[in-house]
């Protein structure tokens, strides 16, 4: 069983990486993944094991809080917006107090050339013991306004699991510590200590580090807009209909089997089938197609669709959690929540990171005093700058960031992608194999020919033909019993019904036994096609179907069903090819037909006359090439081939199984989003690269200063609030790369 939990009170990748490990301990959890960005532990565990409660308790032991209750949007961005709030009072609170301690710190230092002299009370050389005091009182509130990181920060060390909050607390508990023994030392007559407080250095890095959390939680906000602007498409109220009368009701309490009733301009509030009326309804916000959808008596609403002008009634079929925006809403959930291999790298380093930056910042600092000759205050500084600069804030966020806001663009623009392991995987893809039928075509084929002989006529093989195939779920048997319909053709009853996969199928009409399929099927069955073989040819050499009908053993014509290419086919295969990409068709059609549409639309591979069972052994041999392999289809028979392909990418107008099957969903039904989906890909794990070298590097160019190598090569010494201040931009600046994902265009 899978289950998602919010967790509250982490505050970097090794905070992270401590929720997992706490969850992974238990037995009964078969696997536990924290996304850091999105604030969730995912987990599958065994129910017969393990309950949610013992999750939550140990999660709560390491430290962390568990908010397991779902939220409405409006109570997410209330919440959110809160915590902002307080960040932001205490950014103010410590930026208040702590400007004029840097004022009365470095005043003195660099004001003097410009005639700024601190009062005497103040003054360090005439009162030292006042100026000691007066930064003290200065700097407390911003220790008080950020005691959070204090509670939070030696918490973890206690368990021997530091995070970001215990490099915080350590470097500025060292400041401020140091400061009240200076202090003691002055009082003791000891004035050169008045010059060494280290209280500015304990301020500033509070409230340098508190608004470089103000900034992340904006940025992070931002990077989940995509699932806030699906969870806010649903309408709060419905008007249903009960005993004749109009009611509004909160959607939550809509039932399945409860007649709605929506006027022009509102959103269907859940999904259902139309009963009464007519109109067409914007779909582009779950689609992204922007043309209104035509909907009368049968057809099928969207929840959250916008109906556009006329006024119907439909029956709810689907409502809460089983809505169409509902599942979509957990697909880019579960796809945001979860992580790309990729990120298995920093995971493993971010685990060991605290306490090894731990320990070279005090190795660094003793090897300074004691072997470098310097100074308790020189060995102080690298202390620390090494926690303050060290921060694994950056390496935590660089994979998460990017991929929330890549699913999110995704889903957007109606490319729904499950998850950050699909997302990765695409941009590898060097053949696609499309499926023909509802896939490269539209699915909706029609009679274009019927060839008789053996003196049949036309209209009644198209009638026997057009019986026997109304028992069929074949788009090719629907065009025909379509056709016959058209015709105003009487079907007969049937006296046995037998489908013969990837052949056709077998009935009897009246007493006569009535073979319908291709050529395979004729061949089993000993049937002589006698001069119709050349027909067919001609027929399949011009993109049509050719469908051999028999009556008791002997050929009685041929039906030729034609479906027409999608407009938008041969344009994304011209972009997937370039692309480099490498693109195949899968077809139980014959070859002659098969490669009549391959050439319509520019496919370089054809696998004709394959069995549906067959279609999964096809794309295991492309595999076999060394290549990476994705999968369009949009049917039942293509699911095992979509699992079976390193990427599945269903056609969302397909079956329930299909899209089950797949790991992209295209919602939109359009193969000009296969190009995109792969685009997508590539840019979102460019942008996942670009962080994570920004992360690695910054940690080591930024270590190694910290310690003190400039100096060492005649260059400056760093100042701790330089490395708070370079702390806190690392981590923005990865989420600023990942939002520039948000300005990502579908291909055209």
């Amino acid at each position: 069983m899978d289950k998602s939990l919010k967790i509250e009170g982490m505050t970097c990748a090794a905070c992270a990486k401590a929720v997992e490990r706490a969850a992974k301990k238990l037995e009964g959890i078969t696997e536990a993944n924290v996304n850091y960005a999105a604030e969730k532990l995912n987990v599958s565990y065994d129910p017969a094991k393990i309950r949610v409660l013992d999750i939550l308790k140990a999660v709560e032991k390491a430290g962390y809080k568990v908010v397991e209750e779902e939220t409405t949007v409006d109570e997410d961005k209330e919440k959110k917006e809160k915590d902002m709030k307080v960040l932001w009072r205490k950014f103010v609170v410590s930026a208040v107090f702590t400007l004029p301690l840097l004022i009365i710190t470095m005043g003195h230092m660099f004001g003097e050339p410009l005639g700024f002299k601190l009062p005497v009370l103040i003054d360090p050389m005439i009162n030292p013991g006042n100026f000691a005091i007066i930064q003290l009182l200065l700097v407390l509130p911003s220790m008080i306004a950020g005691y959070k990181f204090f509670t939070k920060g030696f918490n973890s060390l206690i368990r021997r699991s530091p995070n970001m909050d215990s490099l915080i607390a350590m470097g500025t508990s060292a400041a401020f510590l140091y400061g009240i023994f200076a202090i003691v030392q002055i009082f003791n007559g000891n004035v050169d200590y008045a010059y060494d407080l280290y209280f500015e250095a304990a301020g500033v890095i509070l409230t340098l580090i508190t608004l470089g959390k103000y900034l992340e939680a904006v940025t992070k906000g931002k990077t989940s807009e995509a699932i806030k602007k699906l969870m806010g498409l649903a309408p709060k109220t419905a008007i249903v209909i009960r005993d004749g009368i109009e009611i509004s009701t909160p959607i939550e309490y809509v039932e399945v089997g409860d007649i709605i009733s929506v006027k022009p301009g509102e959103k269907m509030p859940v999904d259902g089938k139309v009963m009464e009326g007519s109109t067409s309804v914007d779909e582009s916000m779950l689609t992204g197609e922007s043309i209104p959808v035509e909907k009368n008596a049968g057809d099928n609403i969207i929840g959250a669709s916008i109906n556009k002008n006329g006024a119907i009634k439909y029956q709810a079929t689907k409502v809460g959690k089983d809505t169409a925006l509902a599942q979509i809403i957990k697909l880019v959930e579960d796809a945001q929540g979860s992580k790309a291999p990729i990120a298995k790298m920093a995971d493993v380093i971010s685990g060991y990171f605290v306490p090894v930056v731990i320990g070279i910042a005090v190795l660094s600092a003793f090897a300074w005093y004691y072997f470098g000759g310097e100074t308790a205050v020189f060995a102080l500084t690298i202390f620390i700058s090494v926690l303050v600069i060290a921060c694994p804030c950056a390496l935590g966020l660089a994979t998460p960031t990017a991929i929330m806001v890549g699913t999110g663009k995704g889903a957007e623009y109606g490319v729904l992608i499950k998850s950050g392991a699909a997302l990765e995987t695409a941009h590898k893809v060097k053949t696609i194999v499309f499926d023909k039928t509802g896939t490269i075509t539209e699915g909706k084929p029609k009679v274009t020919n019927i060839i008789i002989t053996n003196g049949v006529t036309e209209e009644y093989l198209l009638q026997i033909a057009a019986s026997g195939e109304k028992s069929s779920e074949h788009p090719l048997g629907e065009a025909i019993v379509n056709g016959a319909q058209e015709k105003g053709l009487e079907l007969f009853n049937l006296d046995f019904f037998k489908a013969i996969p990837g052949h056709g199928i077998l009935v009897q009409i009246e007493g006569k036994n009535i073979l319908l399929g291709n050529r395979k099927l004729m061949a089993e069955n000993e049937i002589a096609l006698e001069d119709l073989e050349s027909a067919a040819d001609e027929l399949a050499g011009e993109g049509k179907t050719p469908m051999y009908v028999a009556i008791n053993g002997h050929i009685a014509g041929i039906i030729a069903v034609a479906d027409t290419v999608k407009k938008s086919s041969k344009r994304a295969i011209e972009k997937l090819h370039e692309m480099g990409i490498e693109v195949a068709m899968i077809t139980g059609d014959n070859k002659r037909t098969a490669e009549a549409i391959a050439r319509q639309v520019g496919i370089d591979r054809i696998l004709a006359e394959v069995l549906p069972q067959d279609k999964a052994n096809e794309v295991r041999k492309l595999q076999t090439e060394g290549r990476k392999v994705a999968m369009v289809g949009d049917g039942i028979n293509d699911a095992p081939a979509l699992a079976q392909a390193d990427i599945g990418i269903a056609i969302g107008s397909g079956t329930d199984v299909a899209i089950e099957s797949a790991d992209i969903v295209l919602m939109r039904s359009d193969l000009m989003d296969v190009p995109t989906a792969i685009q997508l890909s590539k840019k979102t794990i460019t942008n996942i690269k670009q962080n994570l070298f920004w992360a690695f590097g910054y940690n080591t160019l930024g270590i190694p200063i910290a310690m003190g190598l400039l100096y060492l090569l005649g260059g400056p010494l760093l100042n701790p609030i330089i490395a708070a201040a370079a702390m806190s931009f690392s981590s923005v600046s990865v989420l600023l790369n990942a939002l520039r994902l948000k300005g990502f265009k579908p291909i055209k």
